[in-house]
């Protein structure tokens, strides 16, 4: 997955910070789908790379549920974790006991659960 997610960073478009981030989901069936960070000049618009391929999978016909794992890597050679944003729709579609792989680009790694990488999450049973 590291190659891939190494390759993957090419298509990251990151101009202002150049801190280019890939990911790819893969669903309880193996189909997996990549997603890259897409920088905006407004920054509010732009999109992150876990958001994206959580995206992909959702307008592929995955829905809640349906995934298995999320694997991430950032081009800074440490290892970075996902942006509050991306954890939010993340522990909204991921069971709580799905794994997260955060790569380095030097080769490190860490597994957590999403339960661990958000350990508060905000549901829908908190708008009631």
């Amino acid at each position: 997955m590291k190659e891939k997610l190494l390759q993957l960073q090419n298509n990251a478009y990151a101009p202002y910070s150049n801190y280019k981030v890939s990911a790819i989901v893969v669903c309880r069936d193996d189909k997996e789908f990549s997603g890259v960070n897409v920088e905006n000049a407004s920054y509010g618009a732009s999109i992150c790379a876990e958001r994206s391929a959580i995206v992909s999978a959702i307008s592929a016909g995955y829905t809640k549920g349906d995934f298995k794992s999320l694997h991430v890597m950032v081009s800074s050679g440490k290892i970075g974790t996902p942006c509050f944003l991306c954890r939010q729709v993340i522990s909204e579609l991921f069971p709580a006991t799905a794994t997260v792989y955060l790569y380095s680009t030097t080769g490190e790694m860490k597994t957590l659960t999403v339960a661990e990488l958000c350990p508060y999450p905000f549901g829908s049973e908190d708008l009631i």
